[in-house]
This record gives structure tokens, sequence and C-alpha cells, in this order.
């Protein structure tokens, strides 16, 4: 039995399409073991988000050819679709781009009847191709939650990303193959669901009009035995009377919400080619807030984007400020060959963007603490999914419905059941 080793790169939707990998290995008789010395291939699902995530990716081809030089190191994913045309690494001994991993298997055989001779390659123009890869999981490496890859590729262009680049256009899967996974998660005891894709908003514009996320969360809904549905992160113009009210109409749908910001300011939302104004964003965040009782509203906010006056970023925390975050996620801009933004003028000092994340962090944390507060005395349904040492005491912890991590001292195994919890002081709540 040969032995493979995977090692994972970037976002959900990467980890849902290495988990998937790993089945079909595991499926074609491979032993699955961790990425260390000993494994026959090592299979790499890279990230190309930042020039730092290619760094990142080209550091683990050539630990693995480290690791064993007589292996078959695979380079799947972003990373190797955005290098398409040019030279690829030595190192690597099969690519595969963004609509072949399904593949891999094959590709595995046929390096081998070849005697390993030269690269294998599985590479298309993403940028051309209408095809959904069907991947599909039943038992995903976290025990109680599982994501659920619905859609790929992303048709916005914003100037600071490549990703439209690296995965194409938008791409749908069909709903009945999405159900058809969540009826075997949930027959193999899974509870909550995330739905996730490159650009979720977007799932089934592609479809001629007939179908939209919303139709999906309602089929997803009806599955028995799927007890909460979560949902990846969100384009604020979904958000409409129509989609907030059906979602709160359905009780499995968890009131935490991913909104994409990126900046409160509307100068520097125009340059990111974002497709919104910070007034239109706030009514959204006031329309969930409408339908939902407390709803935990998280986001991501770039820094230092190029042009970013002081005023910009003045402009750009007081509105965060002003909404109420649960959970802020900053990032300071990172340059990425290949995107508008790398070129423009106007780009920002290291220490400046330092200084910009260090304000916009702990504005985040003020947030979070106020937002985490207002639960104290509250009862609160959590699902729990491990045990934990905290502070001497037996633990299990599980998150709730607006993914807050909760901790109950208690020396039963509830794994994967929801229980109902009092929130008696911030001291339950960990990070």
């Amino acid at each position: 039995m040969k032995k493979a080793a995977l090692h994972n790169l970037g976002c959900k939707v990467n980890a849902y399409e290495t988990e998937a990998m790993q089945e079909m290995l595991e499926q074609a008789g491979y032993e699955i073991v961790p990425f260390k010395e000993g494994a026959d291939v090592y299979i790499i699902n890279t990230c190309t988000v930042t020039n730092i995530a290619d760094r990142k990716s080209r550091q683990m081809l050539h630990r693995a050819r480290k690791l064993n030089p007589d292996a078959v190191v695979v380079a799947a994913g972003c990373y190797v679709q955005a290098q398409e045309g040019k030279e690829i690494d030595p190192c690597i001994d099969i690519v595969i781009g963004n609509n072949h991993k399904k593949d891999l298997p094959e590709l595995l055989r046929q390096y081998e009847m070849q005697k390993n001779i030269h690269t294998e390659y599985a590479l298309e123009d993403i940028n051309r191709t209408k095809e959904y890869e069907e991947l599909h999981l039943t038992k995903p490496g976290d025990h109680t939650r599982a994501y659920i890859k619905v859609q790929d590729g992303c048709n916005q262009f914003c100037t600071y990303c490549i990703i439209p680049y690296a995965r194409g256009r938008v791409r749908s899967r069909q709903m009945e193959d999405v159900l058809e996974e969540v009826r075997d998660l949930a027959g193999n005891g899974y509870k909550e669901v995330v739905l996730t894709g490159i650009h979720l908003s977007s799932y089934g514009i592609d479809f001629d009009g007939q179908r939209h996320l919303l139709d999906l969360i309602k089929e997803v809904h009806a599955v028995e035995g799927i007890e909460r549905i979560r949902l990846g992160s969100l384009e604020p113009g979904i958000i409409t009377e129509e989609f907030a009210k059906e979602l709160s109409q359905m009780p499995k749908v968890c009131p935490h919400f991913h909104l994409s910001l990126q900046s409160g300011c509307d100068a520097t939302l125009k340059r990111m080619n974002r497709k919104y104004t910070s007034g239109e964003y706030y009514d959204r965040c006031q329309i969930l807030r409408k339908y939902f009782d407390q709803p935990a509203l998280t986001t991501d906010v770039i820094v230092g984007f190029p042009g970013e006056t002081e005023e910009e970023f003045e402009a750009s925390y007081a509105f965060v400020d002003g909404v109420d975050f649960y959970e802020t996620h900053i990032f300071k801009y990172s340059k990425r060959e290949g995107t508008k933004a790398a070129v423009m003028d106007g780009q920002i000092d290291e220490k400046i963007k330092g200084e910009r994340s260090a304000r916009m962090i702990a504005l985040g944390e003020k947030k979070r603490k106020a937002y985490e507060e207002s639960f104290l005395g509250k009862e609160v349904e959590v699902l729990f999914e491990e045990r934990a040492q905290i502070d001497g005491k037996t633990v299990m912890t599980g998150h709730t419905k607006e993914y807050m991590k909760i901790a109950l001292e208690t020396e039963k195994n509830i794994s994967n059941c929801i229980v109902k919890v009092k929130i008696e002081n911030h001291s339950q709540i960990i990070r």
C-alpha cells in the first residue's frame, strides 16, 4: 500500500478540495500519513492570493522533495494555475490545475506507468471553462461541522485580487449534487454544514436565472438530520429584505453573517472596484439586524490600500466603529503581482500600514468583547465538538449559532451534541 501525505494552503474552499482529494486517494487504496518523511506521494494544494502565499506554496513543494527525494510531488490548485504558461519548478512531478483535482488518482497512475520520465500536466485555460468540477465528501476531517463547496470562480475583478485569474468565471454546482452530499453527511452524523464557495453570493447566476443561493439554502434546510446551516462569506448586495426575511424563517440558518467590507471609505472602495458604497453596506447590516436577534456580523478590512490617505483611513475606522461587528479580520495590503492595485500610485509605507493595522485590531477587540458580553446571563445552544483542559479543569468546547466558542465544565463526552448552556461569565467564552 502506497503512502500519501497532503498539505493544504489557503481558504476553506481549498481545505474542502484537499479533503476530497484525500478521500479519493483512500478509495484508490492509498494510506494517508502525516506530512513528514516516509510518504511515497506528497500533494500540496497551493494558494496564490498574495505574493507571500506564492512563496509558502513554493516552500512546501521544496520541503516535500527534501522529505523524500524519490517521492512523487504533486502541486495542485491556485498557485500552479496562475503559473500557466510559465516554467514550472523542477521539484514538481505532477501539476494539477483548478478544474482537474478530481483526476488525481488517474494522473498518479499515468505518471507511474510512464516510469516518471517527465512532468505530468493537467492544466486548462480556467478563464474559458464553464464546467464545475464535481468533488464529493462523505467524511470531512471535522467530526461535527462539514464544509461543502457549492460554487467556484469569481466575476468581480477587485483590483487587489488575483483569484478570478486563478479560479476562472463563476461556475455553480448542480443543486442535486449538493443535496446528495448533504444527505450523505447527515447519514454519517454531521449536524452542521457550512456552504462555501469562491464567491458564494453568485451561486446560480450561471443557471439561466432559475435557481439562486436562497433556493439552495431552502433545499438544504429540508434535509433531515442537518440541524445547522452556516453560510460562508457573502457580498453585501445579496442582503435584501426578501433574502433576510426568508432566512429568518428557517430556524436551522445560523445568525452568523460574514459580509466582506474591505474599506469603510467610499473613495477607497471605488479604487478597489468594490460594487457598493459604505452607506449601502451599512443598510444591509441593518436589514440583518431587523430580522435576526443579535446576529453575529463579521467582516474583512484592508488597511494601507494604495492611495489611502490618513483621512480615508479615519473614515474607514469610523465606519467600522459605527457598525459594531462581532469580529473584524484586519489585513495589511499586500501587493499581488498581476493585479491592477500592484501598479497603482500611492503605495503605502509598511510602517504606516502597521500603525493603521494596530489601531483597527484594537478597535475590533473592543467590539468583540462588547458583543460577547451582551450574551452574559443568556441561554444559548452549543454544538459541542471536543474535550479540552482549561486552567486545570476538564471541559467540552463548542460553538453557538453565532460562532462564539463556549466551554462547559463536564466529565461527560457530549461531542456532536447540541446542549443549552447559560453563559454565567465571560470566562466561558474562549478564543
